[in-house]
Formats: structure tokens, C-alpha cells, sequence
């Protein structure tokens, strides 16, 4: 009889056991559908962008199938900043805290989708826009996502935010000096390369554009790249202004004669003291002629023939500057650093010789089309020469034209320097012959030629 009922009750409970797992399955089912209804309601509410009514079928979808499709994180994410700037109080914290979550989970349900250095962005981004961070929480966050994950750090704000939480903790002393010059050379250098791909799509571009055979695609990725690479000039220039007197040649040189000892065989090192002290003029200071003799012999590198030449013009040994410039430049095999080394040779004879200045900037930009800096020192070089080329006051004026030519290619090979482009720009534009001048000249739709350095000719605007 006990056998009979042991048998009975393991039946029963084989039986309940199967009914369970039959009723999980068609639950699991139940909430599957659910979850493709919900988001499919959501979905039309945020095509058209009401938020509110999107939230509940939304909130639905994202706690009962959260790997069930990504686009609840991409349009959680934008359902949930609206509940936060539309809210206030402990309401607007939980909001707060459902998308620091929601970019955890979306890194974890969508790993291929999302990065680690865009997650850590993310969620500090948000934390100090809503000042809810402290200067040390947004530093250490964003360095290790810059240090762990450099490749998918590509948020401008987000690297100028890191930085500039980097100088205000050496100000309160809790950083030191040369960790602000080594985390400004690795942040510059980032932004470099980010650039440096984005012009490089830019100018496979323009060209298209200008003969009429882009596409929609292809003129929608050349405007996201432009505003990218324009975002990316107004960070650097920023982080520059952040940097400010740090970096000038009176905490320079100490700060290297105190470390030189203990660095002089850290190539890296040796390589940015020397670029830096470059970059901010120290050519004077016998620290730049020893930590350059000491790149030199280690590693003589086209910068090193760089800095020598400089050193040689700067002493007025012309010639023995333009050898070594040359030699810089040959050295080269990099197209980007051999139109800057050749940039930079521009830029050290301006002052000297317009028409080898521009040579050299005409050689930067037939080796790297994208170099936008060249395209300024040209026009730069042009708008100084307007007291020079021409025989009345209304074609030496018309120069101006021609200077605003290439600042407006500047900007157009290169948007990062649009802001300064645009300001150079307006600048000859306004120096240029007036609607009244051009009337009273009677010179409308006529050519000024310059018979100069300059050569070349502008047309005369139509009135």
C-alpha cells in the first residue's frame, strides 16, 4: 500500500511539474508578445516625439525583455532625458538613476553595440551635466576610459571634460604639473587622429559634392564628419585655453631641468619636452638646445632636423635652415606629419620670404589636401602683400578676394579650423572693395590680374 502511494505521489508530482513548466513557457510566450506589442506602441510615439506616452509601454518593454531588441535602449535613452529635464525633485533622481542603468544594460544585453569608453562617457556626461559629480569623479571616470579603452573615446566634450577636471585638481594640488603636460599631449594627439580620419572621408567627398554625383548617404556623412571635425576644433581650442600659462616657458624649463636627470633615456619623454618647448617658442633657453641635442643623438627624427633648422634661422644661418628643413621633410614617410613638418617650414619663413613661404604651404597641402592650416598661412601670406601688388587703391584692395579664396578653403578641407577660417574670411571680405567701390570703379564682372608674388587673378562680383 505505501509502495502504491509513493508511485501515486511521484506521478502527481511529475504531472505538476510539467504544468508549471508548461504554464513558464507560455508565460515566457505571454510576455515575448507583450513585449513586441508595447514596443511597437512606444515606437510611434516616439517617431513623433511624445515622450510622455511612450514611457509606460517603454518601461514595459525594458524591465520584462530587456534583451529583447536595442532599440529600447537607444529610444529609452531619449524618452528618459525628457522625463529628466521635465521633472524635479526625487522624481527627477530615480529618472536620473533609470539611465545610468539602462547604459549599463544596454553594454550588457548589447555588447557589440556599445564600447566601455561609451558607457563610462555616458553616465558621467550625465551625472555632471546634472551636477551630481565631483571634479575627482568625473577625472577618474573619464581617465579610465581614455586609459582602457582609447580607441572608442570619440566624444569631443567628453575629452575636454577630462582634461579640464585634470587642471582644476593640479590647482587645488592634487595633481601634478607634468601629468597635466603628458595627459594635454595624449588628448591633443587623440584629437589628431580623430581628425585626421574624418578629413581624410571629408576630401573623398567635396569633390563629388561639387560635380553634383553624391549621394543622399554619402552627403549625409559629409556633413556628420564636418560638424564632427568642427567639434573637435573647438574642444582643442578650448583645451588650449585651459592649459593657458601652464605651459609657458617659465614652468617649462624648471619643470625640465628638475626631471631631466631621471628622463633623459625616455625617448617619449624627451620627444614632448622638446615638441612643447617648440611649440611655445623656448628656442632661446639653452634647455631646448640640450633636450634637442639629446633627442638628436638618440633618435635623429625628422622633428629633431626640424627644431635644428629652426635653431639655424633663428641664428640667420639661412641656408644651413633651409638643409635641414629639407631634411625633415625627406625623412618624412608619413604623408600627415610630412605636410605638417612642411607646414611648419611655411610658417618659419613667412616673415622672412612670402613666396617661399608659400611654396612650402603649397607642398603641405599637395601632400596632405586636408591640411587646412596651410590653406590660412597662404591667405595670411596674400592679404599682407595688398600695399604690393597692384597700381591703384581699388586693386590693391582686390586682394582681399583673393586671400578670402583660401581661408574659405580652409575651412572647407578642413572644418576644425572653421571658426578661425570664418573669422578670416569676414575679416578680407570686409577689407575688400565695397558694392560702392566696385560701382564707382566701374569694375563689375570685370578680372583684377595680379602682376606680383601672388600671380593669378580674381573676378569682380556682380552688383
Amino acid at each position: 500500500m505505501k509502495k502504491k502511494l509513493y508511485f501515486i505521489a511521484i506521478a502527481f508530482i511529475s504531472v505538476m511539474g510539467v504544468s508549471y513548466a508548461q504554464e513558464d513557457v507560455a508565460e515566457a510566450v505571454v510576455d515575448k508578445s507583450e513585449c513586441r506589442t508595447n514596443l511597437s506602441i512606444y515606437n510611434e510615439h516616439v517617431k513623433v516625439k511624445n515622450y510622455d506616452a511612450a514611457y509606460e509601454p517603454w518601461k514595459m518593454v525594458y524591465e520584462t525583455c530587456p534583451d529583447f531588441h536595442y532599440a529600447n535602449y537607444v529610444y529609452g535613452e531619449r524618452i528618459l532625458k525628457h522625463k529628466i529635464k521635465s521633472s524635479s525633485g526625487s522624481e527627477k533622481t530615480t529618472f536620473i538613476n533609470t539611465l545610468i542603468d539602462l547604459y549599463n544594460n544596454y553594454q550588457k544585453y548589447f555588447p557589440k553595440r556599445t564600447s566601455k569608453a561609451g558607457t563610462l562617457i555616458d553616465i558621467q556626461l550625465l551625472k555632471y551635466d546634472e551636477k551630481i559629480s565631483t571634479t575627482e569623479e568625473d577625472y577618474n571616470a573619464l581617465h579610465k576610459a581614455f586609459t582602457e579603452d582609447l580607441e572608442n573615446f570619440k566624444h569631443s566634450k567628453a575629452l575636454y571634460l577630462y582634461f579640464s577636471s585634470l587642471v582644476d585638481l593640479h590647482k587645488e594640488g592634487k595633481q601634478d604639473l607634468q601629468t597635466v603636460f603628458d595627459t594635454y599631449d595624449d588628448v591633443t594627439e587623440k584629437i589628431e587622429v580623430e581628425n585626421k580620419e574624418l578629413t581624410a572621408r571629408i576630401n573623398k567627398l567635396l569633390p563629388k559634392e561639387d560635380d553634383g554625383t553624391i549621394t543622399k548617404k554619402e552627403a549625409k556623412q559629409l556633413k556628420a564628419d564636418s560638424g564632427n571635425s568642427e567639434n573637435y576644433g573647438l574642444i582643442s581650442g578650448s583645451i588650449d585655453a585651459k592649459l593657458g600659462d601652464l605651459a609657458n616657458c617659465e614652468n617649462l624649463v624648471p619643470l625640465y631641468e628638475k626631471n631631466f636627470d631621471a628622463k633623459q633615456n625616455d625617448i617619449k619623454w624627451i620627444k614632448r619636452a622638446v615638441g612643447r618647448m617648440f611649440a611655445k617658442d623656448c628656442l632661446d633657453d639653452p634647455m631646448f638646445r640640450k633636450l634637442f641635442e639629446k633627442q638628436l643623438a638618440m633618435e635623429p627624427s625628422p622633428s629633431a632636423y626640424l627644431y635644428s633648422a629652426s635653431l639655424k634661422l633663428k641664428a640667420g644661418d639661412s641656408k644651413g635652415a633651409l638643409g635641414d628643413f629639407n631634411k625633415a621633410s625627406e625623412l618624412e614617410t608619413d604623408s600627415f606629419k610630412k605636410s605638417n613638418i612642411l607646414y611648419n617650414i611655411a610658417a618659419r619663413y613667412s616673415r622672412i620670404s612670402k613666396s617661399t613661404s608659400r611654396t612650402y604651404a603649397n607642398k603641405a597641402i599637395d601632400t596632405n589636401p586636408s591640411n587646412g592650416k596651410a590653406y590660412l598661412l597662404i591667405a595670411s601670406l596674400i592679404a599682407g602683400s595688398a600695399n604690393d601688388c597692384g597700381s591703384t587703391t581699388f586693386e590693391k584692395r582686390a586682394i582681399y578676394w583673393k586671400a578670402a579664396e583660401y581661408s574659405r578653403k580652409a575651412a572647407r578641407v578642413d572644418p576644425s579650423i572653421s571658426k578661425r577660417a570664418g573669422q578670416a574670411t569676414a575679416s578680407y571680405n570686409a577689407k575688400a572693395p565695397s558694392k560702392s567701390d566696385i560701382f564707382s570703379n566701374n569694375m563689375q564682372g570685370k578680372t583684377v590680374t595680379f602682376n606680383c608674388w601672388v600671380g593669378g587673378s580674381v573676378k569682380v562680383p556682380n552688383l
